[in-house]
């Protein structure tokens, strides 16, 4: 779907707003938070409505009205959140424009996007550039947020660099989640949830006082199940289920009206098979017209690894259309896993907090102690396919876990008569990672790498045999050996050099990494303080300050079982480097030959070896924002924000040498796998204006980040780059295939940069009835002459198509709209629910090095819901629907692992022939149900 037709869907949701404000009738406004309409009830029923931006937030650290903080900000209610039928974070971007989140290879993990920028991929390595906290604790991965929440107060969204003002410093954003708190009155809720896909779903909480005024409790929890979107016709059972409990206990202790302390326990399980994919393009693509670039064709012969696969699986006795189940349309979902594998993961997500707020007189002091512990298990079928080509077995050596231990400490007051607002405070957080890895070469691996070889030298199929040791085939061993009366070997001298590493190659089967360890001891310290002097009644100026210190510590163990590489490795050494290079073709043979056999550095030469290194280091950063309130309905500000995000490790062996090249492996090296801080500078401009029937808020924003931390996967390794821009030229040295050329000899400088716009707007034309509208342009692009380093070292080719590019999950536009009617009916006591949002994405790409093929068009997702509640809310019916227009859609599309190299765009812009597979992880499909609830 094209912008245009995008546009006209969400200004037919706009012009549906006035057509219903004709049928409300005048009884009081209905609240809304930030631009998303809600009805807030308390425990006894009560009903209190609020105008958008009079919502209390305390994003500053400080109770204050939504309309008075000179930052910008979403944030949206319980409400809000269960009108749409959001329950985790992911969800939440259906209600705020500047958000994103997606999951890949694992619900566990997860990314989130502020204004286009987050943390790209799923390694553990990489911190989060949006921050999480649930109840002021700050939890380490953005995964932690896709846990079911349970009932909650509201969830606020910071967007730009964050740590002046609390916890974890975070260079994008942050998201900031409030749960329910006891109440000294008794009450609490319960439903039950029963929908299509045999969704089952049910929740309640129990709340009220243990000692009168003093003491009181809460309990939350929340069950799912649910069959999967995926049927996996090879095991006949689904993917990407629900089966998932979640519970929270809570005390909160009064004892007086200066001081409270608020105990929080949790545990979240999930046992679930996820992820599946589909293939999304089988097609190989060839250069029509060699030397001349810019263009591309279709084979019509078919990709030859396509072709391989399907011999091979005809081979193993696989029923026909197994390898490819969903055919060409990836949307039936039908996928097709080895059969006699494992792929259901545990995760275990638990832990406690301890909060006290105490009113000194002159000062109140907020402590904020936690503990947690993640664990989530790692087994899965990595090839996406019916043969067994790779996997990580469901044996106990396939996890990441952490243990966090937080300690923040906040002092704020008032000084001059109220005219200096001040606040100071510290944060301690110290970080157990653990990744234990265990991935292998399944049963019918060297079959394939074998097939794959021998296709690349030449397609005709008549030349395989997967049957045969090194897939040749009678004819195949005649023809490249010169056998064949009137032929000469292959490749002269080296051919049966070439052949042996061939046969070779096939005997890789089953072998692989038995037990890879990384740990990584993270500690940070830092001290900030967030300051508003009140100019003048209507002028504030806001100075904050941050000073981080990072400490890191690591150490990694590996254990393997390949053999085959290092004697491939040795055979290619010891071969006349005359013969075995005396052409192009020879050499990327040579190459491909080792690096199918020692993929991702999978090799026992790695055995017994130990790595260690650790590193220091700190950074000031801050804020400045100077704003005005001319009058109580609007205020303008400007600011200015410098954020950081600490370096790291890449925990993957992939980046321990060059497969080809032993001498690279013998000497590994921890630092080969360091990457750099990412700091941000930020600036903004807006205003928020507010009064009883409309409120808009409008910011302008850009942001340049430098080092910017990239992990991508490019089919066979993961590379993680910090990215640059060289002040020089690079003459076009950043996009070609060479990972020589590109080196900067000047000075490096901020590699991506966000600009845009956010709009807001709520209307409340008449009582019961609310509009809310959000806009947010945000072109967030590499800038040219890009470096993978802050030492200025040449980008990584695979990631060629990166300069002066958006970057990867970063819509140029999104629109959202949210209606809400919710009309008395009588004087019964009685109220209906109409409620409908929408968001509208334009296109943008799911892959983060760019190509062609993961280009997801722009759509539109709704969700509606329908409803009868009774007095007081005391019970209410609910039918629901969530991507009601059951849209089609991808969250990421990514290089399917061994099968096939070369995109669309390396073959347009460098010849050659890309038949490399790609698959992708699909969004949800349309679901609904009904909903029962009660409220006491």
């Amino acid at each position: 779907m094209r912008l245009s037709n995008i546009l006209l869907s969400s200004a037919a949701m706009i012009v549906a707003a006035p057509a219903l404000a004709q049928q409300a009738s005048p009884v009081t406004s209905n609240a809304a938070v930030d631009g998303q309409s809600d009805t807030t009830s308390n425990q006894a029923g009560d009903t209190r409505e609020l105008n958008a931006n009079d919502i209390v937030v305390t994003a500053t650290r400080r109770s204050e009205r939504l309309a008075d903080v000179p930052i910008s900000i979403n944030a949206v209610s319980q409400q809000a959140l269960q009108n749409s039928g959001a329950t985790d974070i992911r969800q939440m971007a259906q209600l705020a424009p500047s958000l994103n989140v997606s999951s890949t290879g694992s619900e566990a993990n997860a990314s989130a996007r502020v204004r286009g920028v987050g943390t790209v991929g799923d390694n553990p390595g990489l911190e989060s550039s949006v921050a999480v906290f649930i109840d002021g604790v700050y939890r380490s991965r953005t995964g932690s947020g896709l846990n079911d929440l349970g009932e909650v107060d509201r969830i606020e969204v910071l967007r730009g660099p964050q740590g002046t003002l609390s916890g974890r410093n975070s260079s994008a954003g942050a998201i900031n989640i409030y749960t329910k708190a006891p109440s000294f009155d008794f009450g609490g809720y319960a439903e039950g949830t029963y929908g299509n896909y045999d969704f089952w779903r049910a929740a309640g909480a129990l709340t009220g006082p243990i000692i009168k005024d003093v003491l009181a409790f809460r309990v939350d929890g929340v069950w799912q199940k649910r069959d999967g979107f995926y049927k996996d016709v090879a095991n006949d059972t689904d993917f990407n289920n629900r089966d998932r409990y979640f519970v929270r206990g809570q005390l909160l202790l009064e004892p007086s009206s200066n001081f409270s302390l608020r105990l929080i326990g949790d545990y979240t399980r999930r046992d679930e098979k996820c992820c599946g994919a589909v293939y999304v393009d089988t097609r190989e693509k060839i250069d029509p017209t060699p030397g001349t670039p810019g263009d591309y064709a279709i084979n019509p012969a078919g990709n030859r690894i396509v072709s391989v696969m399907t011999s091979l699986a005809a081979l193993r006795g696989y029923p026909a259309g197994s390898v490819f189940p969903s055919g060409s349309d990836p949307y039936s979902r039908r996928i097709a896993n080895t059969p006699g594998r494992a792929y259901s993961n545990v995760t275990k997500d638990y832990g406690g907090s301890g909060q006290i707020d105490w009113n000194l007189g002159g000062a109140s002091l907020t402590s904020i102690t936690a503990y947690r512990e993640y664990k989530s298990d790692g087994a899965s079928d990595i090839d996406y396919n019916v043969l067994d080509i790779g996997y990580r077995p469901n044996d106990g050596n396939n996890y990441r876990q952490f243990h966090t231990f937080t300690q923040e400490l906040r002092l704020n007051g008032e000084a001059f008569g109220d005219r200096l607002n001040w606040l100071i405070g510290g944060f301690y957080s110290k970080e157990d990672l653990q990744v234990v890895d265990n991935l292998k070469f399944g049963r019918d691996y060297g079959a394939f790498a074998a097939c794959r070889i021998v296709a690349t030298i030449n397609p005709n199929a008549a030349l395989r045999n997967p049957a045969n040791p090194g897939c040749l085939s009678a004819a195949g061993t005649a023809i490249l050996s010169g056998q064949v009366p009137g032929t000469t070997p292959a490749f002269g001298a080296a051919t049966p050099l070439l052949l042996a590493n061939i046969r070779l190659l096939g005997t890789l089967n089953d072998l692989g990494t038995t037990r890879d360890v990384y740990n990584q001891d993270s500690q940070s310290f830092a001290v900030f303080t967030h300051n508003i002097f009140k100019l003048t009644d209507t002028l504030s100026l806001t100075g904050g300050l941050r000073w981080t210190h990072e400490r890191k510590k690591f150490d990694a163990s590996f254990g393997n079982n390949n053999t085959v590489c290092p004697q491939i490795q040795t055979l290619l050494g010891a071969g006349p480097a005359g013969n075995l290079f005396n052409n192009a073709q020879l050499a990327a043979l040579t190459r491909g030959i080792a690096t199918l056999a020692c993929t991702g550095n999978s090799s026992a030469a790695l055995n017994g070896r130990q790595i260690a290194d650790d590193f220091n280091e700190s950074q000031f950063t801050g804020t400045a924002v100077l704003s005005w309130k001319p009058s109580d309905r609007l205020m303008t500000y400007a600011s200015y924000s410098r954020g950081y995000k600490a370096g790291g490790y890449n925990l993957d062996r992939s980046d321990l040498g060059d497969a080809y090249n032993p001498a690279t492996i013998a000497n590994i090296d921890a630092g080969r796998l360091r990457f750099d801080p990412e700091t941000v500078n930020a600036y903004e401009i807006g205003f928020k204006y507010s009064s009883r029937a409309f409120t808009f808020n409008a910011a302008a924003f850009r942001s340049e980040f430098k080092n910017f931390q990239l992990n991508t996967f490019n089919g066979t390794n993961y590379v993680v780059e910090n990215i640059g821009s060289c002040s020089e030229s690079l003459n076009g040295a950043d996009r070609d295939a060479s990972a020589a050329t590109g080196v900067c000899t000047g000075d490096v400088k901020y590699g991506v940069r966000s600009q845009g716009v956010e709009l807001e707007a709520g209307i409340y034309p008449v009582e019961h009835l609310a509009f809310n509208m959000g806009y947010t342009l945000a072109e967030t692009k590499y800038r040219r002459n890009l470096v993978g380093s802050d030492a200025g070292a040449a980008l990584d080719p695979a990631l060629f198509l990166l300069s002066g590019a958006q970057i990867s999950n970063a819509p140029r536009n999104v629109i959202t709209t949210s209606l809400s009617w919710t009309p008395p009916i009588g004087d019964s006591g009685m109220s209906a629910l109409f409620y409908v949002d929408q968001r509208t994405s334009s296109d943008y790409n799911t892959g983060s090095d760019l190509f062609a093929e993961k280009i997801q068009d722009g759509f539109t997702l709704v969700n509606a819901r329908v409803g009868l509640r009774g007095r007081d809310e005391r019970w209410a019916v609910e039918v629901w629907a969530q991507n009601l227009l059951d849209t089609d859609y991808q969250q990421v599309a990514f290089n399917t692992p061994f099968q096939g190299a070369g995109s669309l765009e390396q073959v347009r812009s460098f010849g050659g022939v890309g038949n490399q597979l790609f698959s992708s992880f699909l969004a949800e499909p349309r679901t609904y149900g009904v909903t029962l609830r009660t409220r006491f």
